[in-house]
């Protein structure tokens, strides 16, 4: 195979080895992907060739160490098949996914390197190793039996078939959801459509459709574009329309329907976990998470769902008075509920989101994140304009600490067709040492906040606040990771647990000193006023009944049809309904994500039977920032240095339990959680 006309397959000679992203097209990754790939056995097989008795150095750094070109390629794909993909780059995913999980599956099932690992593993007791050299072996070892390297036979052999058919199943589903918000558009034409509307909203529309191609005003089925288009306009005809459609994706007949694919890849997860000896998938997926068994997850879930549900029903009612005084339907639907809660916010607290956009514009609270990462942990950021990286939305920041630059941050904050919805962190190279250096991380947040049109500030909302910290929480869990090895680094750690430093750094969106500084008014340039700090505190608990509801159903929907076993189960709508129904969910409040377009637990198995951890990591985070105003001050450097030496830098080198019991020095406690939702 010729490598020298493929940039993927050279040495970058780019800024800090940034992918060079004007070479690299499409065509290039199924070459390069079979030459990784090809290269990667050789050094397994290298591996298993030794006739040397096993050891640290020549087994379990040598495993950690093999594959390194094939991620640092799978890094560029999975980033751009996300962030900026095509219709070419979609056809590529889709037929290497079985590819790929076909050669992660071979990896483990290397039957010579396993037996020189479980070796090792057996008699680690006695090899003296570091509490990190110590982790790295187990974690691997752990890896091996989680992808059946115990399993003989056709029993091996049919858990590689699964492994292949779930790849190409949860990358349909991901295409299939990407298309359906890619295609839609609620059109707004002339006053009457706009109603309600404020300027900030309607500019947004207005770039929406321009991008699209299209005059007049576009609303997409990007989370920033639907909510506060369900949350101000008063067209109740075109709520719904906006909501039904909202709500379907995954869900409409045709090839970009998910319902048929859903029920095949919950029967292929239930016969996997039945392969490794657990009863459901949902047993299999904790057994290696902080909570360890299902139970354990729905305990918590389930402390909190009674009183929320109580808080949510009592909102409710409050909203049936309202719709009354307004002459609203008394039976409030779901595409009612934002636009009648935020006409009693109005009223009940004088808060008006239209109020408080001025105040925070991105590029204002970009810089209020850069300012926190730098009270807390000494970071400062520079940003580079010289290099070209893949889309122009996307921005690159040499992150220094002390002086000394420890990584690049690239953010991109817009929603675009080419680009997944949601919010999340990835990496173009994770943290790792190698040869007594540090490897610099590459990090990324991606963004999908409506866009303002060109010379026009990109207002956020306080919630768009929130995501902008929360993924720079995990961007930061990235940059400041200081391992060795890189299976270690950073957010490898349980799903349970990598929450933690994401949703804690949300804390800091909120401080008084955090918003009167970097919270200025985009034409005079004053600070937001104290008056409507005060505002924005005394609504804090306002509708988290709602918001805390929406997410239980997703999280406790998602653990149920984990541990059902039914691998008959055809219709997931079905399901849906009825395990709600006996939840007791009201009609009129839904849920955070269905399940044909709840890509979380569908597009891969990361959250598979795991979307409670955010409420998990909630438990976490709010006892963990009960540490800083234990202090009295939430920037306190002995608290912080703490953080960073205990949860920010040591990646998955220690057990998440163990790592914060010695930032705490002891267990999380629930009451900070139920306090900050206002349910206690």
């Amino acid at each position: 195979m010729n490598t020298e006309s493929n940039p993927l397959l050279q040495d970058w000679q780019t800024p800090y080895g940034l992918p060079p992203f004007y070479q690299i097209h499409p065509e290039h990754f199924p070459s390069a992907f079979a030459f990784a790939m090809a290269q990667h056995r050789e050094e397994l097989n290298a591996i298993a060739a030794q006739t040397s008795l096993p050891d640290f150095a020549n087994s379990v750094e040598s495993f950690a160490s093999a594959g390194s070109l094939l991620a640092r390629i799978q890094a560029v794909f999975e980033n751009l098949t996300a962030s900026e993909t095509c219709a070419e780059l979609e056809a590529i995913e889709l037929a290497l996914a079985p590819e790929l999980a076909a050669h992660h599956n071979a990896v483990y099932q290397q039957a010579a390197v396993f037996i020189r690992l479980n070796t090792l593993y057996q008699q680690r007791s006695d090899l003296k190793l570091s509490t990190e050299q110590m982790r790295l072996l187990e974690r691997i070892h752990i890896d091996f039996v989680r992808n059946g390297a115990e399993l003989k036979g056709e029993a091996s052999q049919r858990f590689a078939d699964i492994v292949a058919e779930l790849a190409t199943l949860c990358t349909q589903f991901a295409q299939n959801v990407r298309s359906d918000e890619a295609e839609y558009r609620l059109m707004l034409n002339g006053e009457n459509d706009l109603a309600g509307l404020p300027d900030s909203i309607k500019s947004s529309a207005k770039q929406a459709a321009a991008d699209r191609g299209v005059d007049g005003y576009a609303i997409t089925l990007s989370r920033s574009s639907v909510v506060p288009f369900l949350t101000y306009s008063s067209r109740r005809d075109l709520r719904q329309a906006a909501h039904q459609a909202w709500k379907a994706r995954g869900e409409n007949a045709g090839k970009a329907d998910n319902r048929p694919i859903a029920p095949r890849i919950l029967a292929l997860r239930l016969e996997q976990a039945k392969l490794l000896g657990y009863t459901n998938f949902a047993d299999y997926a904790l057994n290696d998470r902080m909570a360890g068994t299902p139970q354990a997850a729905l305990d918590l879930l389930n402390k909190v769902w009674q009183p929320a549900l109580q808080r949510v029903l009592e909102e409710q009612a409050d909203l049936q008075t309202l719709a009354a005084e307004l002459g609203e339907p008394l039976d409030i639907e779901p595409w009612d509920w934002f636009y009648l809660a935020e006409q009693q916010r109005l009223a009940r607290f004088d808060l008006d989101d239209a109020e408080i956009k001025p105040y925070f514009a991105l590029e204002n609270m970009i810089a209020a994140a850069f300012d926190c990462a730098g009270r807390l942990f000494g970071l400062s950021f520079k940003e580079r304009f010289d290099v070209p990286l893949y889309h122009p939305d996307a921005r690159l920041w040499e992150v220094s600490r002390h002086g000394s630059v420890i990584g690049l941050f690239i953010g991109d904050n817009f929603s675009r067709t080419s680009k997944q919805g949601g919010a999340w962190m990835h990496e173009f190279r994770t943290q790792s040492c190698s040869n007594g250096q540090r490897v610099l991380p590459i990090v990324i947040n991606n963004n999908n906040f409506s866009k303002a049109p060109a010379g026009q500030p990109t207002l956020l909302s306080f919630d768009d606040v929130r995501t902008l910290f929360h993924e720079f929480g995990h961007g930061l869990h990235g940059l400041l990771s200081d391992v060795q090895y890189k299976r270690l680094a950073g957010p490898s750690v349980a799903q349970d647990y990598v929450e933690l430093p994401s949703q804690l750094y949300e804390n800091w969106a909120e401080q008084d000193e955090v918003l009167k500084k970097h919270a200025l008014h985009i034409k005079t340039g004053e600070a937001i006023p104290d008056a409507l700090l005060a505002k924005i505190k005394n609504a804090r608990f306002f509708n988290q009944g709602f918001e805390t509801v929406r997410y239980l159903g997703s999280a406790l929907l998602d653990l149920q049809i984990h541990l059902d076993l039914s691998s008959d189960l055809h219709d997931i709508s079905h399901f849906e309904q009825k395990t709600l129904a006996k939840m007791g969910l009201p009609k009129a409040v839904g849920i955070n994500h269905r399940l044909p377009h709840f890509g979380h637990i569908f597009a891969g198995d990361d959250y598979a039977a795991g979307y409670y951890v955010y409420m998990w990591a909630e438990v976490l985070e709010a006892d963990a920032f009960d540490a800083f105003i234990e202090c009295g001050n939430p920037f306190d450097p002995a608290t912080a240095e703490r953080l960073y030496r205990t949860i920010y830098s040591v990646g998955n080198s220690i057990a998440p339990a163990s790592a914060y019991l010695a930032f705490r020095g002891r267990s999380a406690e629930v009451i900070p959680l139920l306090r900050k939702r206002g349910l206690n």
